[in-house]
C-alpha cells in the first residue's frame, strides 16, 4: 500500500493531488511529498525494511510510487565505509564515507532521484523525461532511460568535463548545450517542461526526484546498526540532497526506527560558488546568487533552487558551513584516495576539504562520529587531476634496469625521510 497523503506546499501547507506539480498556486512555495506516518507505524519496521531488496527499494514504503519500482532497480545501497586510515590522520575517532561514487548504473548519488522520477514518470504516462545538468544527472537520466526505454533530452552548460559527455552521450539521449551556466540552463528546462509537456526531472518532477535522495540518509542510518552520525557533512549544488537526508533521518526518528541523538547536519561549498555558506556564516536567512568559478562543476550552481531551505536545516540542526579552495579540493582528492582507496570528483574533494575545517575548527568534535557523503566517481572528471602526479619511470624488460629502479627509489625515499625528520625538528 502507498502511505503518500498528497503534494503540500512549504509555505503555507496548502495540499495538492499527486501531479507533475513544483510550487503552490497560492504564493509560489515549493511542494513536498508528505505521508502518513502514524499508518506505517507498526508496519514500517527494521525488520520490514532489511527483508527488502539490497537497493534504495528496501525503502518503497517512505517513497511516493505507486505499485512497484519501474527504474534503478539496482541502484542505492550503496557502501558505508569506517574510515579508520582517514580518522587517524585527521585525529578524530569514528569517522564514515557514504560513498556514492560506487552506485549503479552511473556512480553518482543521482542514481537515486532519477530512479524515483523515472519511476514516476512512467506512472504519469510521459514519453520524454529531461533534465537541467552540470553533469551527473544527465549520466543518470541517459542511462535510466535508455533502460525503460523512453526517450531523453538533457540540457547541460557547454564547458562540462570530457568525461561527462561521453557519459551521458553513449547512453544515445539528444544532448544539448547551452552558452551559459547551470542556472541559464535550468531556466529553459523550466520554459521546456511548460512548451512540450516532457518529464524534466528536476522541474516539473521534482517533489518526486528530490524525494529519492531521503535514501542517501536512510542507508546511512541502517548501516550504522540503526543509529545517526552525531555529523554530517554534505555537499550543497542545488540544495536536494541535503534537506533530503536531513528528512530521511527524521523520518526514522519518528517511526521509532532509531534514538534521536540531535544529528547536527553541515554544508559543503566550492569557495567558488559558496552563496549557501556565506549566508550561514553571516547569519542571513537568504542568500545571494553567485557566478561559478570552481572545478567542482558538479555543485557549482550560483542559484541553488532549495538554497532557503539548506539554511533553514543546517541552522536548526546546529550546524554549520564551510567551503574549500580549488586547491583544498584537489589536496582532499588525493588523500582520500591514498588512504581510504576511493577516487572521488570534485564535489566529493569539496565535501572532504570543507570536513577537514570542520574537524580543525572544533565545529566536529573528536570524539563524536561524522559521516561525510561522497556524491560522484572521480573517473568522470580525471581532467582535474592533469599535472598533479609526476610521470611514471619507464624502463626495458631486464631485471637488471629494475633492480636499479628499486635502489633509486629507496635512496629516494631514505631522503625524503630525513628531510622530513629535520624539518620537524628531531
Amino acid at each position: 500500500m502507498s502511505y503518500v497523503q498528497a503534494l503540500t506546499c512549504k509555505e503555507c501547507g496548502k495540499e495538492y493531488p499527486i501531479e507533475p506539480r513544483t510550487v503552490c498556486d497560492v504564493d509560489f512555495g515549493p511542494v513536498e511529498v508528505t505521508y502518513d506516518y502514524q499508518k506505517m507505524k507498526g508496519k514500517v519496521t527494521r525488520a520490514s525494511i532489511e527483508a527488502g531488496p539490497r537497493s534504495l527499494w528496501r525503502y518503497k514504503d517512505l517513497l511516493p510510487i505507486e505499485g512497484e519500482p519501474k527504474a534503478g532497480l539496482h541502484s542505492g545501497w550503496t557502501p558505508l565505509r569506517r574510515a579508520d586510515r582517514l580518522a587517524a590522520e585527521l585525529g578524530v575517532k569514528e569517522l564514515y564515507l557514504k560513498d556514492d561514487s560506487a552506485n549503479y548504473p552511473t556512480f553518482s548519488y543521482k542514481d537515486r532521484v532519477v530512479s524515483v522520477a523515472m519511476t514516476k514518470a512512467i506512472e504519469f504516462g510521459f514519453d520524454t523525461v529531461g533534465c537541467a545538468s552540470t553533469g551527473n544527472l544527465a549520466h543518470a537520466v541517459a542511462a535510466h532511460s535508455a533502460a525503460a526505454g523512453i526517450r531523453a533530452f538533457v540540457v547541460v552548460p557547454d564547458n562540462l568535463e570530457g568525461g561527462k559527455m561521453v557519459g551521458m552521450t553513449v547512453f544515445g539521449p539528444r544532448v544539448v548545450r547551452i552558452k551559459g551556466n547551470y542556472d541559464d540552463v535550468n531556466r529553459l528546462c523550466s520554459q521546456i517542461a511548460d512548451k512540450y509537456n516532457w518529464a524534466i526531472v528536476n522541474v516539473n518532477l521534482r517533489p518526486f526526484y528530490t524525494e529519492g535522495a531521503k535514501t542517501h540518509g536512510h542507508e546511512i542510518a541502517e548501516q550504522m546498526g540503526w543509529k545517526l552520525p552525531q555529523h554530517t557533512v554534505v555537499p550543497v549544488a542545488g540544495g536536494t540532497i541535503l534537506p533530503k537526508v536531513y528528512k530521511g533521518y527524521k523520518e526514522f526518528i519518528q517511526l521509532g526506527l532509531v534514538d534521536d541523538n540531535n544529528p547536527v547536519i553541515h554544508a559543503a561549498q566550492a569557495a567558488g560558488c559558496n552563496p549557501v555558506v556565506t549566508a550561514i556564516r553571516e547569519g542571513r536567512d537568504l542568500f545571494h546568487p553567485q557566478k561559478p568559478d570552481t572545478i567542482a562543476k558538479s555543485i557549482a550552481i550560483g542559484n541553488p533552487a532549495d538554497g532557503y531551505y539548506v539554511i533553514k536545516d543546517v541552522t536548526s540542526s546546529g550546524g554549520s558551513g564551510e567551503s574549500a579552495s580549488d586547491p583544498q579540493i584537489i589536496d582532499a582528492i588525493k588523500l582520500l584516495a591514498r588512504t581510504e582507496g576511493i577516487f572521488t570528483e570534485p564535489a566529493g574533494g569539496t565535501t572532504l576539504a570543507c570536513a577537514i575545517k570542520l574537524i580543525q575548527s572544533g565545529k566536529i568534535p573528536s570524539n563524536e562520529s561524522a559521516c561525510v557523503c561522497i556524491t560522484g566517481n572521480g573517473l568522470k572528471t580525471v581532467e582535474v587531476m592533469d599535472g598533479q602526479f609526476a610521470a611514471a619511470p619507464s624502463i626495458g624488460a631486464k631485471i637488471g634496469e629494475f633492480d636499479e629502479l628499486i635502489q633509486q627509489l629507496e635512496e629516494q625515499r631514505t631522503t625524503n625521510s630525513n628531510s622530513k625528520t629535520t624539518a620537524s625538528g628531531v
